[in-house]
């Protein structure tokens, strides 16, 4: 402790001894909130326009205790929902599914469901650009698989294993995350998938 003119005393700086609580209830939500603030830049910029999908639900039950504070208590999921994102890239439709694990070595397979393999598949045979986005966040890496190779790998056991990362950069594509935009997928689409068609 230093001792100052007129009997000042420096006071030792309060450490904060409190932990931190971690909440796990939006994980995920972050790479979402990265395509979202992607989807935003592209949109801002005349690129494309691909816009989160609302996920459909029945609203059952609501609590009114003031008009201002109507509070939804029971609803349900009206159909199965297909996948995240859809919108126009240079005339063509983009449908894709993003998901994120924290596991290094794959990407578990239960994250997908039969109806939406299905929904990509019909994607495809129309003619679609159809993926998904791939977030290992642990590696902080991500990979766009075209549909076809998530759908050759589902039939082999119907979604109930992994799918290795090794198996992902073989078929994928890494997706070079930048400042802005955070998830530049459709630089992927342009050299990868169109073939640098302009």
């Amino acid at each position: 402790m230093v001792n100052y003119p007129h009997h000042l005393t420096r006071k030792p700086a309060k450490t904060n001894t409190k932990k931190k609580t971690v909440n796990f209830a939006n994980r995920g939500m972050s790479f979402e909130s990265a395509i979202n603030a992607t989807n935003d830049f592209y949109l801002s910029r005349g690129r494309a326009v691909i816009h989160k999908k609302p996920t459909p639900i029945q609203i059952v039950k609501v609590d009114y205790p003031m008009r201002s504070r109507a509070k939804i208590v029971e609803a349900y999921f009206r159909q199965a929902s297909t996948t995240d994102y859809s919108g126009v890239y240079k005339g063509h439709y983009v449908d894709f599914e993003a998901k994120e694990t924290r596991q290094k070595t794959a990407m578990p397979m239960k994250n997908f469901h039969a109806h939406q393999i299905e929904h990509m598949a019909n994607v495809l045979k129309q003619d679609g650009i159809c993926f998904v986005l791939l977030h290992f966040s642990a590696l902080k890496e991500t990979y766009l698989l075209p549909a076809s190779h998530l759908i050759a790998f589902y039939q082999i056991d119907h979604g109930t294993k992994s799918m290795p990362l090794d198996y992902i950069k073989k078929n994928g594509f890494l997706v070079k995350e930048e400042a802005i935009p955070q998830v530049p997928y459709l630089d992927v689409i342009e050299e990868k998938l169109l073939g640098g068609e302009s």
